[in-house]
């Protein structure tokens, strides 16, 4: 009876490791500009981000790898994205005032690749 409880606690054990193994992708997550955010409070929210945010845009000029689309909806998401990985764990979030949200779908494309920091 005993070999048979101990086995059962060694397969409940196995079976919480790979679960909390695989979950962890569950827990990435990127900021990005709303789609129904207008371009204007978009662009104010942007700037905030570049500027006394502190988020790092310098892949969203021209000829670095996150200009194209040269679209504010974009460049948001991106600065927003760049903001709340450098600052998620010190309190910043990925507000921007309504204008962002949360995605679990890695919005990178081509060479432009959008960080993220666990």
């Amino acid at each position: 009876m005993p070999s048979f409880s101990l086995g059962i606690l060694l397969l409940a054990l196995l079976f919480l490791l790979l679960i909390s193994h695989k979950s962890g992708a569950q827990f990435e997550h990127w900021c990005i500009a709303d789609e129904q955010t207008t371009d204007d409070e978009l662009q104010k929210a942007l700037d905030w981000a570049c500027g006394k945010g502190g988020a790092d845009c310098s892949k969203i000029q021209v000829n670095q790898p996150c200009y194209l689309p040269n679209t504010v909806k974009d460049h948001a998401s991106y600065a927003f994205n760049n903001y709340y990985q450098k600052f998620k764990n010190k309190g910043g979030s990925c507000y921007f005032n309504g204008a962002a949200m949360i995605t679990e779908l890695d919005p990178s494309h081509g060479s432009c690749r959008f960080e993220y920091l666990p």
